[in-house]
């Protein structure tokens, strides 16, 4: 129970009016054994009706006013949190209403996703491959032409050896004089051309 400030005024009230009353009667009737009279038990009586009437006036109608907006309050929150849970569930119905939509609609998605990306490897894979058979193609050929050339300068190496081989085996002193001196005669011929130019 809480006491206000008048409450507890009008305890301390009653509770002193209760001792003057109790100092009273034995002052009246000088001694601890002697019967308080009737008018005194009365006038006690209804100073304590007075005090607990008064005290029961001024605290009971509040703290009942207090509790029962409490209770008011507390309905009017229990309605409101009934009302959003009602609104959450019927959400969370709907949703679930639509849950079997939207997982179609999902694997759907992920199907098509799934196709475009295989196309796309498809299309890489090829483009890859393409590019693999042109530089193969590119390879071969280089390695073709420089296989050609080696067999060239081998074919001329092989030549000009053999022309070497019948060249010395038909060689005589004589022979080489005459070679020697047209050689000599070549190039005078060739300094005689450049000086005149």
């Amino acid at each position: 129970m809480i006491f206000t400030k008048a409450m507890r005024r009008a305890l301390w009230a009653i509770v002193l009016g209760l001792a003057l009353a109790s100092c009273a009667l034995a002052q009246e009737g000088g001694s601890a054994a002697a019967e308080p009279s009737p008018g005194w038990q009365w006038a006690n009586f209804v100073i304590l009706a007075v005090g607990l009437g008064y005290l029961i006036r001024k605290s009971v109608p509040p703290l009942f006013q207090k509790q029962s907006a409490e209770i008011q309050a507390a309905l009017r929150d229990a309605a409101k949190m009934k009302e959003e849970s009602a609104a959450y569930a019927a959400g969370v119905e709907a949703r679930l209403a639509n849950l079997q939509t939207e997982i179609d609609k999902l694997r759907a998605e992920a199907r098509s996703e799934m196709d475009a990306e295989s196309a796309r490897i498809r299309r890489d894979t090829e483009h890859h491959l393409q590019r693999i058979r042109e530089q193969t193609s590119q390879e071969i050929e280089l390695l073709t032409r420089s296989a050609t050339d080696e067999l060239r300068k081998y074919s001329a190496e092989l030549a000009v050896s053999l022309a070497e081989q019948r060249i010395r085996a038909q060689m005589n002193p004589a022979l080489q004089q005459a070679l020697a001196r047209g050689f000599l005669r070549d190039l005078g011929e060739r300094s005689t051309l450049q000086a005149a130019n």
